[in-house]
C-alpha cells in the first residue's frame, strides 16, 4: 500500500474493528450519568450501634481504651473518642474475620517475625475469649468484680501485667492467644480507632486530628506548603466532607 498514508490506514483499522465488534458504550453528554459517592460509598458508623460486641464486653472495653487514652486537657478519653465504636464496627466487618486473608494451616509453634499471622482465631475470636478471660481473671482475683469496676490504680497495674507478661489470663497461650497477644491486639485496634477517620466511628470531632493539627483529607495544601513552620489552623475534614457540605438543598 505505497500510497496509503498513515492516517488513513488507522482510519480503516479503527473502521473494522467498530462493526465487526458490538457497541457496549453509551453517549454522555451535558452531566455525568452518575452520582456522588456512588461507588461502594463507605457507610457512617454511628455510637450505640453495637453489631457484635455484646453489652458486657462493650463496658470492660470502654474502661480499657479509656485507661490506654485517659481524658486530659489535650483530648477526650477513648471510650468518649469513639474507640470501642470503631472496635465494634472493625470486628463486624471484614477484619473482624479476616475475610481478605488465607487462614489455613500449618500454623508454627514459634514463628519469625517474617511469617505473619501464625493463629487460627480471628480478630472475633480473639476478643470473645480474651474479655472472657479478662472477666474470670477480675472474678477470681477480686472478689467477682468486673474490669470495669476495679479502681483506676487497679485496672492500670492489670494492664501493665498484661502487657509484661506477668499476668497470664486463664485459658490463654500462645501460639493461639496469648494475654499479651491479646494486650497489644485491643492497644493497636484503640490507637487506629483514636486517629481514623471519623466515618468509621472513632476520632468523634477528629478530636484526635485537632489534637496533633493533621488536615485530614483536604484537597489543596499549597497555602500551607507556601507557609512552612507556621502552625496549622484550619479545621479538618473527613471523608465525607465537612457537616455543612452534606446539608440537603
Amino acid at each position: 500500500m505505497p500510497a496509503t498514508t498513515r492516517r488513513q490506514l488507522l482510519s480503516a483499522t479503527a473502521l473494522v474493528a467498530f462493526t465487526a465488534t458490538p457497541a457496549f458504550a453509551r453517549s454522555v453528554s451535558k452531566r455525568l450519568p452518575w452520582s456522588p459517592n456512588d461507588v461502594y460509598p463507605q457507610e457512617q458508623v454511628l455510637p450505640g450501634q453495637y453489631r457484635y460486641l455484646l453489652p458486657e464486653e462493650v463496658a470492660t472495653l470502654d474502661a480499657i481504651v479509656s485507661r490506654f487514652i485517659p481524658a486530659d486537657d489535650l483530648s477526650p478519653s477513648g471510650k468518649d473518642a469513639g474507640c470501642t465504636v470503631f472496635i465494634d464496627a472493625q470486628l463486624a466487618g471484614p477484619y473482624g474475620t479476616y475475610e481478605w486473608l488465607y487462614m489455613k494451616g500449618p500454623f508454627s509453634d514459634k514463628p519469625l517475625p517474617t511469617q505473619g499471622i501464625q493463629s487460627p482465631l480471628t480478630p472475633r475470636e480473639q476478643y470473645r475469649q480474651g474479655l472472657a478471660a479478662l472477666a474470670q481473671y477480675c472474678r477470681d482475683t477480686f472478689g467477682g468484680k468486673r474490669f470495669e469496676q476495679l479502681s483506676a490504680e487497679d485496672q492500670d497495674k492489670l494492664l501493665q501485667g498484661m502487657e509484661k507478661g506477668e499476668i497470664r489470663l486463664p485459658g490463654l497461650s500462645a501460639p493461639k492467644l496469648s494475654t499479651t497477644m491479646f494486650f497489644n491486639l485491643v492497644l493497636q485496634n484503640t490507637m487506629e480507632g483514636f486517629f481514623a477517620d471519623p466515618v468509621y466511628g472513632g476520632n468523634k470531632d477528629m478530636v484526635a486530628w485537632k489534637m496533633i493539627g493533621f488536615p485530614g483529607t483536604r484537597y489543596d495544601y499549597r497555602d500551607v506548603l507556601a507557609n512552612p513552620g507556621k502552625p496549622y489552623t484550619k479545621t479538618p475534614v473527613g471523608i465525607t466532607g465537612r457537616p455543612e457540605w452534606n446539608k440537603p438543598v
